[in-house]
């Protein structure tokens, strides 16, 4: 008899798979570390086939651990890094050039030509115009790989998010496929018409037949061949609108933070899209069973990756764990504040030139009292993006949902609460991520009856409330306003 989930999360770090149960505990869990690639400053690159080994190589170490075959597994879901944007030879199945990374800025001066469409482009996708999604650097890769440009207009290239990616190879190249929330994050697609903009592609000088068919998320994307011949992709998803259904936000104003690589914070708004005025992002939540869910987003570039930077490139511990207790050995030292803009700001600011900086250091200041301004700072970046989605959206927020590896530093999370003066609730599974989608595979195949059985299945693990007086939040903030305004007065030019 099938029992399990079978989930793939394909991150910007690591590929993890996880095998659930039918009620969603997770029983095992395998993970890879993936690097990128830093070619030019500014520019973040993955090699693509190792992405795709990289989940051949979890899915193999987890059914070992967990001593079961492919037959035990009723359903494989994905989800995966959003933006990041792979464009591969229709008749060899291999790639052109490099997966180019979310975070990646090299397609800026792509970006700049389009300026004067920017009020088009938020209208139909909800997005601020941007080298952090997709369109841009597919145009990046057809004009800096010879003849790719004459091999698109034939319809020999094909254009895939990471999940297109893995169904294609998954199915052994007969399913060419996304799902509706990886789709919104393209700057191709209409989130009001629900399909991919003729405009926009014309505009990018996109062929549309490039592109993949969209679908919804909890839906049959094809049989997993590659594995086993009876193994069905029953939902897909991006990354954080995973996060956010496995997370039980179904209801309207319901919100999570996901620490990740990056920040990213989720709103629900409902059925209907709210168009942001102060950087925020309008993106598809999900679509199943037919009903479109919309949410609100902002993203901050550097959340986790700055413990990674600090344990990495400054080697003053050897895992992103020890954060918490490298910071706690010394008496904080207020003023301090760490600014991590090694690839500009996210929401609310969107300064792709600003880079990062240190303030208020003194001779007294040492890495331990560095390491506690970093992971505040991390907290303040969310902090920015959270105030402006409560004031665009008009609801409060009593509950912050939050997961990601990060979310298990209780410094981090305490002071989380602390800035926001909100209560942080922390779930008992942190991988929401892969969670959600396999929630919504759960659905499609009839393993979950219904929105109501998932929340009975979700477990809170600890619950932050805030301690810190308003008047100490108030300077703190004040404080870190000003360190962020500091860091803009200097400019790159990277590029």
């Amino acid at each position: 008899m099938r029992k399990y989930i079978l989930t793939v999360d394909q991150g910007t770090t690591s590929t993890r798979a996880l095998l659930l149960d039918k009620e969603g505990t997770c029983l095992f869990k395998a993970q890879r570390e993936l690097p990128c690639l830093y070619p030019h400053p500014g520019h973040v690159e993955m090699d693509a086939e190792k992405i795709w080994i990289s989940v051949v190589d979890v899915i193999n170490e987890l059914r070992i651990l967990g001593g079961v075959s492919f037959k035990d597994i009723a359903v494989l879901a994905i989800t995966n890094q959003r933006e990041t944007t792979i464009v591969w030879d229709k008749n060899t199945g291999k790639p052109i050039y490099n997966a180019i990374v979310w975070q990646s800025r090299q397609s800026e001066e792509i970006c700049n030509r389009y300026q004067e469409f920017t009020h088009l482009l938020q209208e139909k996708t909800g997005l601020r115009l941007n080298p952090y999604f997709s369109a841009s650097k597919i145009r990046y890769i057809l004009e800096h790989v010879p003849g790719a440009e004459e091999k698109a207009k034939r319809g020999e290239l094909l254009f895939g998010t990471v999940d297109s990616w893995l169904i294609y190879n998954l199915t052994e190249g007969k399913k060419h496929l996304t799902d509706i929330t990886n789709a919104s994050r393209t700057m191709l697609f209409n989130i009001h018409t629900l399909s991919w903009d003729k405009q926009l592609c014309d505009l990018f000088q996109i062929p549309v037949c490039m592109l993949p068919e969209v679908k919804e998320n909890a839906t049959d994307f094809g049989i997993a061949s590659f594995l086993d011949s009876d193994l069905h992709i029953y939902a897909v998803a991006g990354d954080q609108e995973s996060a956010l259904f496995g997370q039980c936000c179904f209801n309207k104003g319901e919100s999570k933070n996901t620490y990740g690589t990056g920040c990213f914070m989720l709103m629900n708004t409902g059925s209907s899209p709210v168009t942001s005025k102060g950087g925020l992002l309008t993106t598809i939540a999900w679509k199943i069973q037919g009903e479109v869910t919309y949410a609100l987003e902002g993203s901050v570039f550097i959340g986790g990756a700055i413990v990674q930077w600090l344990r990495d490139e400054m080697r003053w511990f050897k895992e992103s764990m020890e954060s918490e207790e490298y910071a706690e050995r010394r008496e904080e030292m207020k003023g301090i504040y760490f600014v991590p803009a090694f690839v500009g700001l996210g929401a609310p600011y969107w300064d792709d030139k600003v880079r990062g900086a240190i303030f208020g250091l003194t001779r007294g200041s040492d890495r331990h009292h560095i390491t506690r301004a970093a992971l505040q700072a991390i907290a303040y970046e969310s902090k920015d993006v959270i105030e402006l989605m409560k004031q665009e959206a008009g609801l409060d927020l009593p509950v912050l949902k939050v997961d990601g590896g990060a979310s298990a530093n209780g410094l981090l999370m305490q002071f989380q609460a602390d800035i926001l003066q909100t209560k942080v609730e922390l779930p008992a599974m942190i991988e929401t991520t892969a969670l959600g989608v396999a929630y919504m595979a759960g659905l499609a195949s009839g393993l979950f009856r219904d929105l109501e059985a998932i929340k009975k299945a979700r477990k809170v693990s600890k619950v932050y409330v805030p301690s810190m007086s308003k008047e100490e939040v108030d300077s703190r903030y004040k404080g870190w306003k000003s360190a962020v305004a500091g860091a803009r007065l200097f400019q790159s030019d990277d590029e």
